[in-house]
């Protein structure tokens, strides 16, 4: 394996930038009332997970990079949400949305993944933790 020097060299990166390439391409065939909308909205997602990935690679703090990460996790989530709607909706081919839900998926199990590898995975259960301490 090559050792990692830059943001550039971590596959997520990589994936991640693969994804925000497909998604805007996919928007593209959007209706010009969606270009503020939703298309805006899978953009901004999209181009959220590989910067906020080589934020905290470039942080240089463990703890900022997990941080990071997290983050990256949560964008892509809200992007898994936004071409689903996308999908429903019937804004662009099918075929495309579900291969970039797919790639996205794809991108949120290797982002997991880094979250573990630096040491701070979130916990199984942390959802329904979260909805028991809420008042």
């Amino acid at each position: 394996m090559a050792a990692i020097r830059s943001y550039r060299d971590l596959d997520a990166w990589k994936l991640a930038m693969q994804l925000a390439e497909g998604c805007y391409k996919f928007t593209g065939s959007f209706p010009k009332s969606e270009m503020f909308g939703l298309a805006a909205h899978i953009r901004k997602s999209a181009v959220s997970i590989p910067s906020n990935i080589a934020e905290g690679h470039n942080r240089r703090s463990r703890a900022a990079y997990a941080s990071f990460v997290g983050i990256a996790m949560g964008s892509q989530a809200e992007l898994e949400t936004q071409l689903e709607l996308a999908k429903r909706l019937g804004m662009g081919r099918e075929e495309d949305a579900v291969r970039l839900l797919d790639s996205a998926a794809d991108v949120g199990r290797v982002l997991h993944g880094l979250r573990s590898a630096l040491g701070n995975p979130l916990p199984p259960d942390s959802e329904s933790r979260a909805r028991k301490e809420q008042p």
